[in-house]
């Protein structure tokens, strides 16, 4: 995902220094271009060595180094630098720089940067307490850096509390966020359903379905990295979050639906990638149901109608994205459920083709609208999840067309 870009990260003299060798790691195995510039004191703690060989360009920690490739090293990768991360950030550093003194070659390099600086405080809690560096956070923010909340934890020193470097892969998903994507989302408001729903029989039984939530949680993922505003409704999943977006928790269909009513307003497009269930018993035992001879059967009734809510209570100008999965006559059936819920599109895909349905990491889908159908070979969830937020902007700029609005 970071082929083409340059991240510059910046080493102090803090113990969690040792953490960014892997970051470091992880960052060229997304094919990005890594430069490290230390501190004096970061030296104490990790070798400038290491970062060389992770990274194949040298380590600077000299402002006045004359044997690095660029003329004016500090001016040069500041310019070049598409992010600066500063973690772990000591409080020196931070209010070095706070205060504009500029006397090392990391001081230096933020202060030349036109671009995004961020920076991962690591220090002491009560040093994090300390209203001084609380004051400085404030001033940086105010000035436009960035600041990455530490974690609360056991910390080098003993004590515990906030002043913890969050994990490379927290600081990972930051730098991801910046600059992995063209930000073409950015301004749009994007509502996500995903994940099963389970359906209670009793205190212990319940019915469900096998979606994993793997599609919804890599459309909203892709639609964060693209810039979206992404509110992503997730039911009981095993997947990992997805950063910097606002996730509601549901259990039943009846929770789904609730969600989708309380969140559907002010959102651009709505992608509903949940696996609802069409059906709940009609009782639900306050005690466990015992087990008994012969057979049981349970009575089913209807659950709400999501999609038809949504379809009589649609915004001008919202784009509704509806999922089909078949297992015969997919295109058929798909284009009734988008004439019949009125969507602006549905992604249908056949459970019995190779590759797609659930828990797998790929999917194969048919895109369909009212003039036309797209169909996608095998590919990646994530490829998928970008196919779609792509028709769902070639959408809304036809829509604001016909309106007579200029496209974004």
């Amino acid at each position: 995902m970071l082929e083409g870009k340059v991240v510059v990260l910046g080493v102090t003299g803090s113990i969690a220094a040792y953490k960014i060798a892997n970051l470091a790691s992880m960052l060229v195995k997304q094919h990005c271009e890594v430069h490290v510039i230390m501190t004096q004191n970061a030296t104490n703690f990790i070798n400038p060595i290491t970062f060389e060989t992770l990274t194949g360009n040298k380590c600077l920690v000299d402002t006045f180094d004359r044997n690095f490739q660029f003329h004016v090293a500090h001016v040069s990768l500041a310019q070049k630098a598409d992010v600066i991360l500063v973690a772990p950030a000591s409080a020196n550093v931070l209010g070095k720089v706070a205060g504009g003194i500029a006397d090392d070659m990391l001081t230096t390099t933020i202060m030349a940067c036109p671009g995004k600086v961020m920076f991962s405080p690591a220090m002491n809690v009560n040093m994090f307490r300390n209203p001084i560096l609380q004051q400085n956070l404030e001033k940086l923010k105010s000035f436009g850096y960035e600041i990455i909340d530490p974690a609360v934890g056991y910390l080098a020193c003993g004590d515990t509390g906030a002043g913890k470097m969050p994990e490379p892969e927290t600081l990972m998903e930051y730098i991801l966020r910046e600059i992995a994507c063209e930000k073409d989302l950015k301004g749009k408001k994007i509502l996500v359903t995903a994940g099963p729903t389970r359906e209670s029989i009793d205190p212990v039984r319940y019915i469900t379905n096998h979606s994993t939530g793997k599609m919804g949680y890599a459309v909203a993922r892709r639609a964060m990295l693209r810039g979206a505003d992404v509110t992503l409704i997730s039911g009981p999943t095993q997947l990992n979050d997805v950063p910097f977006i606002k996730r509601v928790d549901i259990i039943s269909a009846q929770d789904m639906f609730e969600a989708v009513r309380d969140n559907l307003e002010g959102s651009d497009f709505l992608v509903k990638a949940a696996a609802v269930a069409d059906y709940t018993p009609s009782v639900v035992s306050d005690e466990k149901v015992k087990k008994k001879d012969g057979d049981m059967v349970i009575e089913l009734r209807r659950t709400q109608d999501i999609l038809g809510y949504v379809a009589e209570h649609k915004k001008e100008g919202q784009i509704i994205c509806g999922f089909s999965m078949e297992t015969q006559n997919m295109l058929e059936n798909s284009r009734k459920k988008l004439d019949k819920k009125k969507l602006d599109i549905i992604v249908a895909n056949n459970l019995k083709v190779k590759g797609a349905g659930f828990g797998t990491d790929t999917n194969v889908v048919t895109m369909i609208t009212a003039e036309e159908e797209i169909s996608l070979e095998i590919m990646s969830k994530d490829d998928v999840a970008d196919a779609i937020l792509d028709q769902l902007l070639h959408l809304s700029r036809i829509m604001s067309t016909k309106k007579g609005e200029p496209a974004d």
